[in-house]
């Protein structure tokens, strides 16, 4: 991979695969008859939220050299992020991922990823460790330790990057990723080490540093070395302390359709406001309204909202 001229505002490094989700909200998956493709994965749905808002955003992933790995190389492209970090694994299939829509608060997923994921094949050559280094934001996820070569992968980069300010693990657990919460906690603590923000909800939290208790869960994150801790609580708004601040942000409420995009939503905007110079307070305000709003729609990538369109939201909540 080459250097990049310029430094990214924000990498992202992980998950990415194409979203095949119904069109039918309400309806079990047996029974879907109609669905659309998106461009999906956790760490490509940050980069493509941050995107929106109209910074220089990258993305470290790997797909398969197959038509659906086409597809996200271009959908990339199209929404605003650079795909030079997106490699092709022979052999391999890109990851596929269907969904079932029961709004509130039910959204199972079903992840094709076997035999395994080319997003767990991200080796050391597949690093520009200069871009990484000088990215204004780095943005990794849990998921991405859960398997080799991917796992030393992401130490080598954090270990470049030197554990420079801006540098975010997104606490992202998904157990049927990983062989137990044991493991997921212990590689989680390894982590923590290396980085200077921390972004979890409350689930997450427990198999970071045991603990679901939201400010009991910030400060354990705090006494493991980072700088910023962050912890998503859903209905209930949102928490950041550091070791001089804490606030708590309530939350905006919307009619929700689909919340699996919100959280990535949330780590978009929360990257943007950070480049912005806002207070903690207004990054957590402005990150909440962007994640509800994406709660409020079917797709996650292309429901992602641009900056003005949450700015407006802000507004009115002022008046």
């Amino acid at each position: 991979m080459t250097d990049s001229k310029e430094p990214f505002d924000l990498i992202t490094i992980g998950r990415v695969s194409v979203d095949i989700y119904p069109l039918q909200i309400g309806v079990r998956l047996e029974d879907v008859s109609t669905f659309g493709k998106f461009l999906g994965g956790s760490a490509t749905n940050v980069a493509v939220a941050g995107a929106k808002h109209g910074l220089k955003y990258a993305v470290i992933t790997r797909t398969g050299n197959d038509p659906f790995g086409n597809y996200i190389h271009e959908e990339l492209q199209r929404l605003g992020v650079s795909d030079e970090f997106v490699s092709g694994v022979e052999g391999l299939q890109t990851p596929v991922v269907f969904c079932e829509i029961f709004p509130p608060d039910d959204f199972p997923l079903y992840f094709y990823r076997s035999p395994k994921a080319p997003d767990l094949l991200i080796n050391e050559s597949e690093l520009d460790l200069r871009a990484i280094s000088q990215a204004k934001i780095y943005w990794s996820t849990v998921t991405g330790l859960s398997q080799e070569p991917s796992r030393n992968s992401h130490h080598v980069a954090w270990d470049a990057r030197g554990r420079i300010e801006h540098t975010i693990l997104d606490l992202d657990y998904r157990p049927m990723f990983w062989t137990s919460p044991e493991l997921a906690s212990e590689q989680v603590a390894k982590a923590l080490e290396k980085v200077t923000i921390a972004i979890g909800n409350k689930e997450e939290c427990e198999i970071a540093v045991g603990e679901t208790d939201p400010m009991r869960a910030a400060d354990a994150l705090l006494e493991r070395g980072v700088e910023l801790a962050v912890v998503k609580q859903g209905p209930k708004g949102v928490l950041a302390k550091t070791k001089d601040e804490t606030i708590e942000v309530p939350p905006y409420f919307v009619d929700v359709v689909n919340g699996l995009g919100a959280g990535d939503s949330f780590g978009g905007a929360f990257s943007y406001g950070l480049l912005q110079g806002w207070s903690l307070e207004r990054i957590l305000r402005f990150a909440n309204v962007a994640g509800a709003i994406v709660a409020g729609r079917l797709e996650c990538s292309t429901a992602m909202p641009t900056s003005e369109e949450v700015e407006q939201i802000l507004r009115g909540m002022d008046k």
